[in-house]
């Protein structure tokens, strides 16, 4: 039997609880889901790469199946050097749906190859995003509802005079 390999791109910028759902149902339908950090140049992100990558392998230590890596470039040349068949994306709402059709379908005309699976998350992370609890820990406000407890402590650490005790 072949193996069956997922990859799930995102910027995890942080990664939340709604991200790891994801990569727990992910892995249950895949072999391997290699969770892809995307490095976008023209972006400026809250944390480091090197920043979320660490977090993201700290908490899928324990998730047979899991690898975390990096990329940048388009997610069909990703995928095709991994040998993954298909991308992983979570829609929260029907928001979501629009922008993720669009990428799909630009993804499936670039190489019609690559497969997207869409997975809902639990409904009690349907609000949750990683810009939700930028602002939110910005602002001061408690993340241990939204994010892994090494997120929270990264974050006390950087951003001490914001962030609750």
């Amino acid at each position: 039997m072949d193996e069956r390999t997922a990859v799930y791109p995102g910027s995890f910028d942080p990664v939340t609880y709604g991200h790891l759902d994801i990569i727990k149902r992910s892995v249950r339908i895949f072999d391997t889901v290699v969770v892809a950090v995307a490095h976008n140049v023209r972006k400026e992100p809250f944390l480091s790469l090197d920043d979320r990558i660490d977090l993201l392998r700290e908490v899928t230590r324990e998730i047979p199946g899991v690898e975390v890596v990096s990329f940048g470039g388009l997610l069909v040349d990703f995928a095709r050097s991994i040998d993954a068949k298909v991308a992983i994306r979570g829609l929260r709402a029907v928001s979501d749906f629009e922008y993720e059709l669009q990428m799909a379908l630009t993804n499936r005309t670039l190489d019609p190859d690559l497969e997207t699976v869409f997975l809902m998350p639990k409904g009690r992370f349907v609000f949750l995003s990683s810009a939700l609890v930028r602002e939110l820990s910005q602002l001061g406000g408690p993340v241990e509802r939204f994010v892994p407890e090494p997120v929270v402590r990264l974050l006390k650490t950087r951003f001490p005079e914001t962030m609750n005790s």
